[in-house]
């Protein structure tokens, strides 16, 4: 770590680059601040003409590199002003002259401080390291594959800033030429240690100070005996970020409890009228059999649906957990000043017309009242939300009863009622489904922050657009992925940002590669797709956590098995190798023109005793970890017979204390769906027409316990 004197050179100089109105250092400050903080950097010297150029190239001894310095030009080679391998007084003059002219012709205004007079590196591995400053986690250093090829090639990876050694190590095996770095085709490998401290003395840089946006060193260049940094480009920002305001998390727990486990709740715009807001909202309250207080509260009403209505919310005796609004947006400030001066502590704001259309000082006065008096605010532009163990359903939506273990939210209405739909037609039943709109306040990590600590939720999913917060959301997933599961659908897999960039790692930064590589780091499950999560979030509750990487495949026809095999590498899962012993017991239970070793071919005409004598030494075995189940639909074994087969035996084992994962792909005709159904009910997943689902869904419980650290090897 960089000692203080160095933070002071470094703090001295960024001063007075922005004091002069630069945003860029030039290559000479850019040294100044890699040796300030250890980053290994060529010698070098700046050269004001071209004489000092021929002394500087003679002391600094054998071939150099000459670059133009100019805070005009941040793309030197795109300017002409680079010339590599030059030797020698007479070559050395010649590449001097011959960058001037290049520059004056590509920039003519541009200010030229003179050339660069750099050792040149020996050769090796081109990668760059890097640091960017990402709108939403912050502070990001990235590692990949380095030099003129980087944009093309997009072998990249990133972590929140700052990293450990271990986490900067870790970076080294993220990239898709990870080979190459431990040496191929005779080659040496590189110094892995000397690369790493480069990127965590970069990622120390850019925390230390907040007001560096940009870092790239591209290449460095790697070697077995070192990293060294050929260039260094730093740019600064030019913006002032508000800081949001955060919560400690045992105030948000309180704020949360009393939202998702109210005992009263107060609906102000409450109504008699059909088709309006404020009535839909209180009959699912009362039809929904929430058994806390409701208290509508309307002006120009005595009596709503048989309950007392009051003027003003103020009005209202004795506490009250939530305020639900369900009245126009123009109306909500006033409203929401009476709920701060009653100390609710939660509103839930359904109403529309906020920031999403524009109106986006409206959003901010509600956010500021809500600041003021302390309350929380869910939404606006929401379809409300359901607390189903409270048989609380606070929407304007269908309502939804069926209680269960799987907290759902999303950032829209529409996949809020998909999520509806889906949880009502596969029978998922659910802790909560919450929409979370605009997010002017309540967000995801809030959000996550209950849901981790909630006993009736075992697994979480989260449709989500953006994070206002991302290191936020990843403090709370790092806090709640070891005890279940987070599955995200990150929405707008866009590279949208990266256009503005000024570097190289700026321009890798897209907005999706930066989701999926830190979402990786936290341990939570991306889900490509709006079904795949919401199957994920259904799924993963229902299979016991595997022991070990084990998986073993069990199928009736051959052709499920080749793709199944393909589904389990693709998935990142490990077939077993088959010991003598295993394979010689498996082959005992099927006939010889069958298939023993992985997949296990049973072949499709085979009774149900031979599918219950090999799911049995399946489960029976301990070097197996998990199955896959591949079945064909004959009459020889109808699927009901197949299903409940595989759950009796499934059930028997785990009376025993033996849990596996076990998934199914069932291939016939109509019939398998009631089946899949039945095995879904007995804790088997399983899924009708499809190969790739149920491994798909083994895959993410897998990813889970590895990050969670719950596989014999991670233990």
């Amino acid at each position: 770590m960089a000692e203080s004197q160095d933070r002071e050179t470094v703090r001295a100089l960024l001063d007075s680059v922005r004091a002069a109105g630069r945003s860029a250092l030039t290559a000479p400050e850019g040294k100044i601040v890699a040796d300030a903080y250890g980053i290994a950097v060529p010698g070098e010297e700046l050269a004001r003409d071209v004489d000092e150029a021929v002394v500087f190239a003679n002391r600094l001894g054998g071939p150099v590199v000459l670059k133009i310095v100019s805070p005009d030009v941040l793309h030197k080679t795109d300017a002409g002003g680079v010339v590599v391998g030059v030797e020698g007084s007479a070559e050395v003059r010649a590449a001097f002259d011959r960058i001037i002219e290049n520059v004056r012709a590509y920039a003519p205004d541009a200010r030229i401080e003179g050339v660069q007079v750099q050792q040149l590196v020996p050769p090796g591995q081109e990668v760059i390291v890097g640091a960017v400053t990402d709108p939403t986690f912050g502070k990001v250093v990235a590692f990949g594959l380095g030099g003129v090829l980087v944009e093309v090639l997009k072998d990249i990876t990133f972590r929140l800033a700052p990293v450990s050694a271990d986490e900067a190590l870790s970076m080294l095996d993220s990239i898709g030429a990870a080979e190459i770095l431990r040496g191929v085709r005779g080659a040496a490998p590189v110094d892995r240690r000397a690369l790493a401290e480069q990127i965590r003395r970069v990622s120390r840089l850019v925390t230390d100070f907040p007001e560096i946006a940009e870092v790239d060193l591209n290449p460095v260049i790697a070697a077995p005996d070192g990293a060294i940094a050929a260039d260094i480009r730093i740019l600064l920002s030019t913006e002032t970020v508000k800081p949001r305001r955060t919560y400690p998390r045992e105030e948000i727990l309180a704020s949360m409890r009393r939202l998702m486990e109210p005992r009263s709740v107060a609906v102000i715009g409450a109504s008699n009228e059909e088709g309006k807001i404020g009535n839909s909202v209180m009959r699912n309250l009362i039809d929904g059999g929430f058994s806390g207080e409701i208290h509508p509260v309307n002006p120009r009403a005595d009596d709503i649906l048989g309950r007392k209505a009051y003027k003003s919310v103020t009005d209202v005796p004795g506490d009250v957990d939530v305020a639900v609004f369900a009245i126009p947006a123009k109306f909500v400030a006033s409203a929401l000043e009476e709920v701060g001066r009653k100390g609710i502590p939660n509103a839930v704001l359904i109403p529309s017309g906020f920031a999403e259309t524009g109106e986006q000082a409206l959003q901010d006065e509600i956010v500021a009242i809500g600041e003021r008096y302390g309350v929380r605010l869910l939404g606006p532009n929401i379809y409300g939300y359901y607390s189903t163990w409270q048989d609380l359903c606070a929407t304007f939506c269908t309502p939804y009863d069926v209680k269960g273990g799987v907290a759902l939210t999303s950032q829209s209405g529409g996949i809020g009622m998909a999520i509806l739909g889906f949880a009502r037609s596969t029978k998922t039943g659910v802790s909560a489904i919450v929409g979370l709109g605009n997010k002017s306040d309540i967000d995801e990590d809030d959000l996550l922050t209950w849901f981790g600590e909630d006993p009736n939720t075992q697994c979480i999913a989260m449709h989500l657009e953006d994070l206002k917060d991302g290191r936020a959301f990843v403090e709370a997933a790092r806090a709640t992925v070891p005890k279940k599961p987070i599955v995200v659908l990150k929405a707008g897999r866009t590279s949208a940002g990266a256009k503005a960039a000024g570097s190289h790692t700026g321009a890798l930064a897209g907005d999706d590669a930066v989701y999926d590589d830190i979402l990786r780091q936290a341990g939570v499950i991306r889900a490509p797709g709006l079904n795949d999560m919401l199957e994920y979030a259904r799924a993963l509750p229902v299979l016991p956590t595997p022991k070990g990487d084990n998986v073993v495949i069990i199928t009736g026809a051959g052709g499920s098995g080749v793709l199944l095999s393909d589904a389990i590498v693709d998935n990142g899962l490990s077939l077993m190798e088959i010991p003598p012993d295993l394979d010689a017991a498996f082959k005992a239970f099927i006939p010889p023109f069958g298939a023993a070793g992985n997949p296990i071919d049973i072949t499709g005409g085979e009774p149900p005793s031979t599918y219950e004598a090999t799911i049995r030494l399946g489960m029976e075995d301990p070097r197996i970890h998990a199955l896959v189940l591949g079945y064909w639909h004959t009459i020889v074994t109808p699927p009901m017979v197949f299903a409940e087969l595989t759950a009796r035996v499934v059930a028997e084992f785990r009376e025993r204390g033996i849990e596996k994962p076990v998934v199914a792909s069932l291939a016939g005709d109509t019939e398998v769906e009631e089946a899949c159904q039945y095995l879904f009910e007995h804790g088997v997943v399983a899924y009708p027409y499809t190969t790739e689902q149920p491994v798909a869904v083994l895959g993410a419980k897998y990813r889970w316990a590895r990050a969670a650290g719950l596989l014999d090897g991670d233990r």
